[in-house]
This record gives structure tokens, sequence and C-alpha cells, in this order.
């Protein structure tokens, strides 16, 4: 597989301390050979993450930097059990897409049944496309029911890259990234590789991420990175 898109990066708008511009991320990108950068910036309820504001002007925003096509996006925090996210309908519709995540210093986890839920809950919003690191191991996730309200709502499940990465910065289990996607496959249900790159450095280093896929056959017509169209597609489908 040839990777045209990187789902998930973070500018200095995120905080964390990266310090990358949009402009400098799509130079990284350009030098990757990568051709759709997607912008996913946290939400305001992350700390130290944009205001509002910073979504709403991101229609404004260059589409086309060295060569790259710029995806503006952003990555929600879902907020309680009822899928709450923390960015309105009216900016959401004028983003490209959006991640929606559970992240422990925003929401702490609660329960199996719970965490499940709020996942759940959060992927029948209109406005979320994919959901973000559902394998971290911060939060207990029943696979099954995810996987299933993905394959019934048209959500991506993502695959990221941070929990397979020696380096990473969020433990995850990989036995259940691997359950995740093992169900993915026998849905039927869309993944998305995403690299969570805090600054440039980890743009589309997904090496971890393809030795998995072709160790458990997932089949390449799931995968999205080098189906643009087709990503463009089924956002505009649940948008509908």
């Amino acid at each position: 597989m040839k990777i045209l898109i990187d789902f998930h990066t973070h500018t200095i708008a995120s905080g964390h301390h990266t310090t990358d511009t949009v402009t400098q991320m799509a130079e990284e990108a350009s030098e990757r050979g990568v051709l759709y950068l997607g912008i996913t910036d946290h939400a305001p309820k992350m700390a130290g993450a944009a205001a509002e504001s910073y979504f709403r002007n991101l229609k404004y925003s260059d589409k086309r930097l060295y060569g790259v096509n710029v995806l503006y996006g952003a990555e929600l925090n879902v907020l309680n059990e009822k899928g709450s996210i923390d960015l309105p309908g009216d900016i959401l519709r004028n983003l490209d897409y959006a991640i929606a995540s559970l992240h422990d210093n925003v929401i702490k986890p609660v329960s199996e049944s719970a965490d499940t839920a709020a996942l759940v809950a959060a992927a029948e919003n209109p406005f979320v496309n994919i959901i973000g690191h559902p394998d971290d191991s911060a939060f207990s996730i029943n696979a099954e029911a995810l996987t299933d309200a993905a394959k019934k709502t048209g959500t991506i499940i993502e695959f990221n890259a941070v929990g397979v990465s020696p380096d990473g910065y969020r433990k995850n289990d990989v036995a259940k990234t691997i359950e995740l996607l093992l169900l993915c496959k026998k849905k039927g249900v869309f993944v998305a590789l995403g690299s969570d790159s805090h600054g440039r450095n980890k743009i589309a280093r997904f090496e971890n991420c393809l030795t998995i896929l072709k160790d458990i056959n997932f089949p390449s017509e799931l995968v999205l990175n080098d189906k643009p169209e087709l990503f463009k597609e089924l956002v505009s489908i649940k948008r509908k």
C-alpha cells in the first residue's frame, strides 16, 4: 500500500509542546510523499488546546501547501456516556471531518459499559467520522459493540500508530488492537491509519501498523489511507 493520507496530526494549536505550524507540517508531508495531510488539532476541552474560534476560522486556511492537499478537521473529546463532544455542529459542518476520542485527562475511565457507551454514542453523531485510538489501554472498550456501531453508522475505526510504536507515549495493548482489527475485517468496517504526530516528526510513520496489517492478512480494500476520494464520499454519506 502506498500511503497517500495521514488522517491524524497536530500542530502548535494543540499545545502539548508542539511548535510546528500547518505550513511546516505540510512541507514535511510533501518530503515524505504524502498527498493529503489531515490537521486534527485538539478541541477546546483538552488542556492547552485551541478555542472554538480557531476551528471556526479553519475554512479560510490554505488548502494546498507544498503540493499537499491539507484537510482541516478536529480531534474531539468525548465528554460523557451520551457521546457529547466539545465543538458545536455549526463548526463541525465546515470542517473536512472529525475524529472523536476518549482522553483520560478530560474524562476519567468508569467501566467497560460506560466507556463503550460513550464511543458508541459518539459514533452516532453525523459529524464524527473516525473513532480515535479506541485501543487506548486507559479505557475498557467492548470491541464487538464498538465495531457493530461503526458498521451501522458508517464510522471509521482508527489504527493509531502511537500504540504500536516502541517510543509511543500511549501504552496500548497490542492484543486489543488486533482484536479490533480482526472484527473490522470480519464486519467490513473501514480503518484509517493515523500517526497522531504532534509536530512534523512522525507524519506517516506507519511501518509498525503496516506490519501488523500484513501479519493478520487485513484486506487492503478496508484501509482508507490510499483512497482519498472514497474517504470524502464516506464523510459526505454520513452527513446526509
